[in-house]
């Protein structure tokens, strides 16, 4: 548990970087007052952006860490832009995948836009970087696929729950030591132990992870998933990570999670109140 180790060591000295940052100038970008009404800095996305990607690539098997190095980089950097550009307020109203569409219909590339661009160019990449040797051009084709689709659905999936302290947390928490064995799961170690790092912080709500940090690790828990064996369990892993983020632009995750009471208090586990 080395790379666990190290992923939250790396994270906590972000964090105390970040710390110092907020108090500053330079750090007035990254304020914003969560759901509650209270200050919080986006910087702590970065921060896990950062220790996650290393020590994810540190882990990662020969043939997966650049892949790693990539996604993890890609989409914290269109994260934070997105962190930083999405808040102006003419960018208000091109929230969600509808609004991406609309303000591209208009005219306008959303700064959404371009994360999305960025985090799907850097999972087509990945996908290419990680291809089976000696596999046929069909066989190729699917896995790529699979690959692109999980890394960057599972960024944007992550991203959806970080709408209440701790939850996407929690979430990437559970997918990263849920996927611990196997020759890859050094791919999920380190943000396992950055992700645990920053989770207090998160829940105690004096920082958020943002685009840059959910997307990020996102896209790296997605790699990870795209290593398992069998395209069967990736194809319905992908299903699920479809079927859920298109449920999100007609239902409200948090509207379901507060009427079924067993993710009602799983949510709310170590969160301050309102």
């Amino acid at each position: 548990m080395l790379l666990a180790a190290g992923g939250a060591a790396a994270a906590r000295a972000g964090l105390a970087a970040a710390a110092a940052l907020t108090a500053r100038p330079a750090g007035a970008p990254w304020r914003r007052s969560n759901y509650a009404g209270r200050p919080v800095t986006l910087l702590g996305g970065p921060a896990l952006a950062l220790a996650a990607t290393t020590t994810a690539a540190l882990g990662a098997p020969a043939g997966t860490a650049a892949a790693a190095a990539l996604v993890g980089t890609v989409s914290g950097v269109v994260g934070g832009y997105d962190d930083l550009a999405g808040a102006r307020p003419e960018q208000a109203r091109d929230k969600g995948l509808a609004g991406h569409l609309r303000a591209l219909r208009a005219g306008r590339v959303s700064a959404g836009a371009v994360k999305v661009a960025g985090i799907g160019a850097a999972a087509v990449a990945a996908a290419a970087l990680t291809r089976r040797p000696g596999a046929s051009r069909g066989a190729a084709l699917a896995d790529g696929v699979l690959t692109t689709g999980l890394v960057a659905g599972t960024a944007n999936l992550l991203n959806l729950l970080d709408l209440r302290p701790g939850r996407a947390g929690k979430v990437a928490a559970a997918l990263a030591a849920g996927t611990l064995r196997g020759p890859s799961g050094g791919l999920s170690a380190g943000p396992l132990g950055a992700t645990v790092a920053v989770l207090p912080a998160d829940l105690g709500e004096r920082v958020m992870l943002g685009d840059s940090g959910a997307n990020a690790v996102g896209a790296l828990l997605g790699l990870r998933l795209a290593e398992l064996p069998g395209r069967p369990a990736r194809t319905a892993l992908l299903g699920v990570v479809v079927a859920l983020t298109l449920a999100s632009e007609k239902v409200s995750f948090t509207r379901v999670i507060e009427a079924t009471p067993v993710l009602r208090e799983l949510d709310r586990l170590g969160r301050l109140r309102p």
